[in-house]
C-alpha cells in the first residue's frame, strides 16, 4: 500500500551530484542527478528506447546519455539526440518527477505533478536551525515501511530492545500515556516521572539522581515521525513546561517505501544544549544509531516472518493505541486516494 500524492524524502542533498544515482521509490526506479548549475533532476530510470537504466549512463552537459545506444534526454525528459539519425521519435521521452531541496534532504513527489505543492513538505527545520546541533543519516531496511512507523509509535519496546542505550523498564511500567488524535495526525505523549535515566541520558545529561522524562511522538502521514524527548531532574517542573537543568532532543524520522518489503529510512538527531559542540553532537548521534541498528534487526526479523506466514493472526495490546490510530488514518487516506484516482480515470 503506497500513498502517492505526498512528498517523500528521496536522498540526502549530498548524495545527488554529477554522477547519476539510482534509487527505487514506491516501487518505481528513479535516477537523480544535478545540472551544471546544481539543480536536482529526477527521471524514471529507463531509456525510452530499449529500457536500459539511465543511471548506467553519463551526463553530457545537462543531458543524460543512455549507456546502450547514446540517446540523450534533456532536463524536461524529452529526447534531444538519437545518434545516426536526425528524426527524433515523438514518444522518445521519459517521465520526470517534481523535486525540492529542503532541510538537507531531497524531496520527491510521486503522484499527480499538478498537486505537488512544496508548502506541504513536512517540517524538519531542526536540521537547519542554528539553535540546534543536528546530524542525519540513512539506513536501508529490509522491511515494509509501516513496520518502521509502528516501531516509532510504540516506545514501550525501548525497555527490551534498547536496554543498554535509550531504554529501561520504567518506560514500560511507569509511563503515563496520552494519545491525541486528529484527522491526519496522531500525537502520543508519555511521561516517566521520578525514575532512573536510561544509560544514554545518564551519560549525556550527567544526572545525579532520578529524572522526569518525556517522549512526545508526532506522526504525520504517510511516514513522518518527529519525537520530542528529554529529561530534567525530578521535581524541577518539566511536566508543567519548565525544562530547565536537563536535556532536550529531537529524533527525526522520514520513512520512504522502496518496495512492499523494503524501505529507505532517513533519520536524524538534534539537541538544544551545547549546540556548537560537534563532538557532543556526534556522540549523541552514535548512541542513537546504535539503538536504531537494534531496531533494524527487529524490522527485518518481522518482515522475514511475514514473508513466510501469509496474513497471520495478530493480537493488539494497550501499547498499540497510537499504532492502531495511525494505521486507521493511513488506510482511510489510501482509500480516498484510490477513489480519487478512479474518478479521474473515468
Amino acid at each position: 500500500m503506497f500513498l502517492r500524492n505526498y512528498w517523500y524524502v528521496a536522498a540526502a542533498d549530498t548524495e545527488i551530484g554529477r554522477t547519476p544515482l539510482a534509487r527505487t521509490i514506491l516501487g518505481e526506479p528513479i535516477v537523480f542527478f544535478r545540472t551544471e548549475a546544481g539543480e536536482p533532476i529526477a527521471f524514471e530510470d529507463r531509456c525510452a528506447h530499449r529500457h536500459l537504466p539511465l543511471s548506467m549512463g553519463k551526463l553530457c552537459g545537462d543531458e543524460l546519455q543512455c549507456h546502450y545506444h547514446g540517446l540523450r534526454f534533456g532536463t524536461d525528459g524529452r529526447c534531444t539526440r538519437v545518434p545516426g539519425q536526425e528524426h527524433i521519435p515523438q514518444g522518445a521521452r521519459v517521465r520526470t518527477y517534481p523535486v525540492v531541496e529542503r532541510y538537507r534532504w531531497l524531496w520527491i513527489w510521486m503522484g499527480d505533478p499538478a498537486l505537488a505543492d512544496p508548502d506541504k513538505i513536512t517540517d524538519f527545520h531542526w536540521f537547519d536551525d542554528p539553535d540546534w546541533g543536528a546530524k542525519s543519516s540513512y539506513l536501508h531496511v529490509e522491511a515494509n515501511w509501516q513496520l518502521v512507523v509502528d516501531n516509532l509509535l510504540d516506545l514501550t519496546h525501548l525497555a527490551f530492545v534498547h536496554g543498554t542505550t535509550i531504554g529501561n523498564m520504567a518506560l514500560a511500567e511507569h509511563a503515563k500515556v496520552n494519545v491525541t488524535r486528529a484527522p491526519n495526525n496522531v500525537v502520543m505523549t508519555r511521561w516517566i516521572i521520578d525514575q532512573d535515566p536510561p544509560p544514554t541520558f545518564a551519560k549525556v545529561g550527567k544526572f545525579a539522581g532520578h529524572v522526569d522524562r518525556w517522549q512526545i511522538i508526532d506522526f504525520v502521514p504517510p511516514a513522518f515521525l518527529r519525537l520530542d524527548v528529554g529529561a530534567t531532574p525530578t521535581g524541577t517542573g518539566a511536566p508543567e513546561g519548565e525544562r530547565v537543568g536537563g536535556i532536550g532532543m529531537r529524533n527525526l524520522n522520514a520513512i520512504t517505501p522502496e518496495t512492499e518489503t523494503t524501505s529507505h529510512y532517513f533519520w536524524g538527531q538534534a539537541h538544544d544544549f551545547d549546540v556548537k559542540n560537534a563532538e557532543l553532537t556526534n556522540r549523541i548521534f552514535e548512541q542513537i544509531r546504535t539503538a536504531f541498528l537494534e531496531d533494524v534487526a527487529v524490522f527485518s526479523a518481522q518482515q522475514r516472518n511475514l514473508n513466510i506466514f501469509s496474513d497471520p493472526p495478530q493480537v493488539d495490546i494497550a501499547a498499540d493505541t497510537g499504532v492502531l490510530a495511525a494505521r486507521r488514518i493511513l488506510s482511510r487516506l489510501y482509500d480516498e486516494e484510490q477513489a480519487g484516482s478512479r474518478v479521474a480515470a473515468e
